[in-house]
């Protein structure tokens, strides 16, 4: 297939792979790859070895794509879910994570609740309140002196 050919990289991953291509072919020396990626001569070594046996996916971040080790688990994220939909539904995130942590024992952040939310469709953003007024120079009244602004004393 076409897409089997093709790998995905960042900006930061093409630049260092073209580093490393130019020492493969000898054009650069390894300890001035290293500098110019500011690595150190092993991070550099365990980089180049695994373009040469992987061919250009070797540049990509072995856990690219995978899951979070750090993920809340999908049993929890559930029983959240049906806890906020039947019990919390008039809740907001701060209060439904305190509720959670005291009846249910889930213990769970109120932005990662409100990510949840918002996610599912149930949350809702709230409007952004509009920036205070900045200070401006008054308007000349008529009638003043140009130079200062202020009224001048006799009639005109």
């Amino acid at each position: 297939m076409a897409g089997e050919d093709m790998v995905m990289v960042r900006q930061g991953e093409l630049k260092r792979l073209h580093v490393i291509q130019k020492v493969l072919e000898r054009v650069i020396k390894q300890v001035e790859a290293a500098e110019i990626l500011l690595l150190s001569g092993r991070q550099f070594e365990g980089s180049s070895k695994r373009i040469r046996t992987e061919g250009d996916r070797g540049i990509v971040h072995q856990s690219r794509g995978r899951p979070s080790n750090r993920r809340t688990p999908d049993k929890v994220r559930d029983k959240v879910h049906q806890a906020l939909s039947s019990q919390y539904k008039d809740f907001g995130p701060t209060l439904a994570s305190e509720k959670l942590l005291e009846r249910d024992r889930i213990e769970i952040s109120d932005e990662t609740l409100r990510k949840w939310l918002l996610e599912a469709g149930i949350g809702r953003r709230h409007a952004r309140r509009r920036g205070h007024r900045h200070w401006r120079e008054p308007k000349k009244p008529y009638g003043g002196d140009a130079a200062d602004g202020r009224f001048s004393s006799r009639l005109v």
